[in-house]
C-alpha cells in the first residue's frame, strides 16, 4: 500500500490526538501512529471486533479500546481529538449516525474528519451529504489510495451545532 499522498493529507503539530476508529488496524493505522507520535501526539484506536487480538508491535504506543457491539459508540472525551479517521466501520455499524454524532463532540473546532471504504463500498455523494448534515463542512473526495474511497471534511467552530 502506497502512503506516501495519504500521509500528506495530515499534518500532526506537537501534543495532537489523532482517532481512528475501524475494525481492522493496517498500514494506515502503522503510519498515521508513526508520523503522530514523531511529533509527540497520541494516536489512539477504537476497534470493533468481538474477541480482542494482539496489534501489530508497530502500534505498542498507540491507545486502545475493543469494542465488542457493533451497535454501541466508541468512548471518547469531548473535544479531545484533532482528527477522527473511520476506516470500515462506518458501513458496518449498526448505527452510524450514532457515530458521527460521537466524531462531533470529541473533535476540537476546525478539526477534520476521514471517512475510509474499501473502493467501491461508499456512495460518495451521499457520504458528503451525511456529513454536512452532520455539521461537518467543505467535504471533499479524495483519490490517493488504490484501496480505499476516502472522504474529508471540517469540523467548523461556531457553525452549526456550536460546540
Amino acid at each position: 500500500m502506497q502512503l506516501d499522498q495519504f500521509l500528506e493529507l495530515f499534518n500532526p503539530l506537537p501534543g495532537n490526538h489523532y482517532l481512528q476508529v475501524t475494525t481492522k488496524p493496517d498500514a494506515t493505522s502503522e503510519a498515521l501512529n508513526k508520523i503522530i507520535q514523531a511529533v509527540d501526539g497520541e494516536f489512539r484506536l477504537a476497534i470493533y471486533a468481538e474477541d480482542e487480538f494482539d496489534l501489530s508491535p508497530s502500534l505498542e504506543n498507540a491507545k486502545v479500546q475493543f469494542v465488542k457491539k457493533f451497535n454501541v459508540p466508541f468512548r471518547a472525551l469531548p473535544r479531545d481529538h484533532d482528527i477522527v479517521i473511520f476506516k470500515d466501520i462506518l458501513k458496518e455499524h449498526t448505527n452510524p449516525n450514532l457515530l458521527l454524532k460521537v466524531a462531533y463532540t470529541t473533535l476540537a473546532n476546525t478539526a477534520e474528519i476521514v471517512i475510509m471504504e474499501e473502493k467501491g463500498k461508499m456512495d460518495i455523494e451521499e457520504t458528503k451529504e451525511l456529513l454536512e448534515e452532520f455539521e461537518f463542512r467543505a467535504p471533499n473526495y479524495i483519490d490517493v489510495l488504490d484501496e480505499y474511497d476516502l472522504v474529508m471534511a471540517k469540523k467548523m467552530h461556531m457553525w452549526g451545532n456550536g460546540l
